[in-house]
C-alpha cells in the first residue's frame, strides 16, 4: 500500500512539475544582424577588424537567437569559434553547402533543443540552389523548429536576406516565407528576422503586417513597450547622414508574443564599427 502511495505521489509531482514548466513565460532576446560580408576594400572596416566586436555584441546582449546575413564561409567559422555556446544552422546560398553567403541562424545550445531545420531558396524552385524572379543574387531563408528546454514550448524561427535589386523577388520571397511558416510551423509561434532591403512603408513590409493576409506578423518596433536607439538600421559605416538612413532590418513575430523592448544597437563597440548595418535586438515573451 505504501509503495502504491509513493508511486502515486511521484506521478502527481511529475505532472505538476511538467505543468509548471509549461505555464512559465518564455522570455527571449532575439537579434537580427547583417554582419557585412568580408571584403578587403572595406579597409579598416573589413571583417578582420570587426569579427571580435561582432561576437562580443551578441554576448553583451545575451542573445538567445540570432538571425545573421551576409555570412561568408570564413566568417561563419569565425563566429562559430567565438560563439561556442551557440549552435549554427545554415548553408551557403550558391551551392546549398559551403559556397556563397549564409543567412545563418544561431541559437543557445543550452537553451533549445532543435527538432527540425532547413534552408530553401527564394525562387520558383525553392528546393535547389537557384535565382528567383528578377533578383540580382540567389536568396535563401534558413529556418528551425526549436524547443525551449525551460518551458518545453516550441517555436518556429526563420531568417533571410531579401534581394537589393529585384522588386518582384522581394515581394514573392516574403510571400514564400510566410507560406512556409504557415505550413511548417503548425501551431508554433513564429519569429521572422532579416535584412529585407525594404523600408517600413514598402509593399514588402506592409504585406507582412497586413491583417487581411491569412498569415501576418507584427513589427516588434511598432508594438514594443520600450523602444531605444535610432529608428534606422543601415548607415554604410557612417557614410550616410542620419536623416537619409533607412530602416531595412526587422524582427517580426506573431501575435502570441509580447514585445517588452526593442533596440537599434549603436554603430560601434569600443570604437570599432560592428557592420555597415546596426544590429537590432528585441526582448519578447511568450
Amino acid at each position: 500500500m505504501m509503495k502504491k502511495l509513493i508511486v502515486l505521489l511521484l506521478v502527481i509531482f511529475g505532472f505538476l512539475t511538467l505543468q509548471s514548466c509549461k505555464d512559465k513565460s518564455m522570455d527571449l532576446n532575439v537579434i537580427t544582424f547583417n554582419i557585412r560580408l568580408d571584403l578587403a576594400f572595406d579597409s579598416l572596416n573589413s571583417w578582420q577588424y570587426r569579427k571580435d566586436v561582432a561576437a562580443q555584441i551578441i554576448k553583451k546582449y545575451d542573445a538567445d537567437i540570432i538571425g545573421t546575413q551576409e555570412v561568408l564561409p570564413n566568417q561563419m567559422q569565425d563566429l562559430k569559434d567565438r560563439l561556442v555556446e551557440y549552435t549554427a544552422i545554415g548553408v551557403g546560398r550558391d551551392d546549398g553547402a559551403n559556397k556563397g553567403e549564409f543567412s545563418a541562424l544561431f541559437y543557445k545550445t543550452s537553451r533549445f533543443k532543435e527538432h527540425d531545420s532547413g534552408t530553401f531558396w527564394l525562387s520558383e524552385t525553392p528546393d535547389i540552389p537557384s535565382l528567383g524572379w528578377d533578383a540580382a543574387y540567389p536568396r535563401i531563408a534558413t529556418w528551425a523548429i526549436l524547443e525551449d528546454r525551460l518551458t518545453s514550448k516550441k517555436i518556429f524561427v526563420i531568417n533571410t536576406h531579401l534581394d537589393h535589386v529585384g522588386k518582384v523577388a522581394r515581394i514573392n520571397g516574403v510571400k514564400l516565407m510566410l507560406e512556409k511558416a504557415k505550413r511548417v510551423a503548425e501551431d508554433y509561434p513564429v519569429i521572422l528576422t532579416g535584412d529585407f532591403n525594404s523600408n517600413p512603408y514598402s509593399d514588402v513590409v506592409q504585406f507582412v503586417l497586413d491583417e487581411a493576409n491569412s498569415f501576418n506578423l507584427v513589427d516588434t518596433r511598432l508594438v514594443s513597450n520600450v523602444v531605444k536607439g535610432k529608428n534606422t538600421t543601415f548607415h554604410d559605416y557612417g557614410r550616410i547622414p542620419l536623416e537619409k538612413q533607412e530602416c531595412i532590418d526587422y524582427i517580426f513575430v506573431d501575435k502570441n508574443f509580447r514585445t517588452d523592448s526593442y533596440e537599434v544597437i549603436e554603430d560601434k563597440l569600443d570604437g570599432v564599427y560592428l557592420s555597415d548595418h546596426n544590429p537590432v535586438v528585441t526582448r519578447i515573451s511568450l
